[in-house]
C-alpha cells in the first residue's frame, strides 16, 4: 500500500514546518509519499517519508527560465514525481507527448513517476472512460522498454471527482483498475479524486487498489490519520 500526499499550491513556508511536524509525529505508516509546492523541497525533514515533486520540466537542464529539471530534483532526494495531473493538462495544457518526454527524464534520473490518467464527466456519461485512459497511457508510455515502464506508478484519477467529495461506485473504480492492470500488470495503481476519511471503509473493499494520492486531504493531517487507521483495520 501506498499513499502519496499532494499538497498542490498551498501552504505558507511557516505553515509547511508546522505541516510537518504534525506529520513528523505520525508511527507506524505505510510507505507514504509527500509531495509539497517546488519551492518547499529543499525545506522537506521528514524520516517517515519519502520526497516527491508535483511536476518536472520536459527537458533537462538549459535555458529554460522557471523550468525544475530532473537531474535537479534527483541532487536534493526527490524520489518520486507526480507526472500527467489533470490539472496540469487543463490549465497548462500539458500534452500527452510532453508527459511522455517528463516520464523519460525521470526515469534517466531513476526517479519514480507516478503518472496520473482519468476521464471528465463528460467522457464517463459517453462510455468512453476506457478509451480516454488507454490513450493516455499508451501515449505517455511511448518508446519505453517493459523494464522502464515497470517503474511507473499509475493514479487512477477520475477528474470529475477531484474535490468534489463525489468518487464512481467499487464496480466503476474496479473495472478501470483491472482495465489498467490488463496492460500494466507488474505496476502499483493508485486511486486519487476526493478518497478521504469518510469514504475509505468503502474504498478498502477494492482490492485493485495499490494505495492512493490523496489531495485535499493530505493537508488535514488530523483527517488523514484516521484515514490511515480505518485503511490499517
Amino acid at each position: 500500500m501506498i499513499i502519496a500526499l499532494n499538497n498542490k499550491c498551498n501552504l505558507t513556508r511557516e505553515e509547511f514546518l508546522k505541516y510537518q511536524e504534525k506529520l513528523e509525529n505520525m508511527k507506524e505508516l505505510p510507505p507514504m509519499i509527500l509531495c509539497p509546492t517546488n519551492l518547499y523541497l529543499g525545506e522537506f525533514r521528514l524520516s517517515n517519508m519519502k520526497l516527491g515533486a508535483q511536476n518536472v520540466s520536459s527537458k533537462g537542464c538549459g535555458a529554460y527560465t522557471g523550468e525544475v529539471s530532473a537531474s535537479q530534483l534527483k541532487s536534493i532526494g526527490v524520489a518520486y514525481c507526480i507526472v500527467g495531473h489533470s490539472e496540469r493538462r487543463e490549465y497548462q495544457k500539458e500534452t500527452d507527448q510532453e508527459i511522455n518526454e517528463k516520464i523519460k527524464q525521470l526515469l534517466k534520473e531513476g526517479i519514480f513517476p507516478i503518472l496520473c490518467v482519468g476521464e471528465t464527466k463528460e467522457e464517463r456519461e459517453r462510455n468512453l472512460t476506457t478509451k480516454k485512459i488507454t490513450e493516455e497511457l499508451e501515449e505517455a508510455t511511448k518508446d519505453l522498454t517493459d523494464q522502464e515502464k515497470q517503474q511507473i506508478i499509475i493514479a487512477y484519477e477520475p477528474i470529475w471527482a477531484i474535490g468534489t467529495g463525489i468518487i464512481p461506485t467499487n464496480d466503476e473504480i474496479k473495472e478501470i483498475m483491472t482495465t489498467i492492470k490488463e496492460v500494466f500488470p507488474n505496476n502499483k495503481v493508485l486511486y486519487g479524486g476526493s478518497a478521504n476519511e469518510s469514504n475509505i471503509d468503502q474504498l478498502k473493499e477494492i482490492t485493485e487498489i495499490d494505495g492512493y494520492l490523496l489531495g485535499g486531504l493530505s493537508l488535514k493531517p488530523e483527517n488523514l490519520k484516521i484515514f490511515l487507521e480505518k485503511l490499517k483495520n
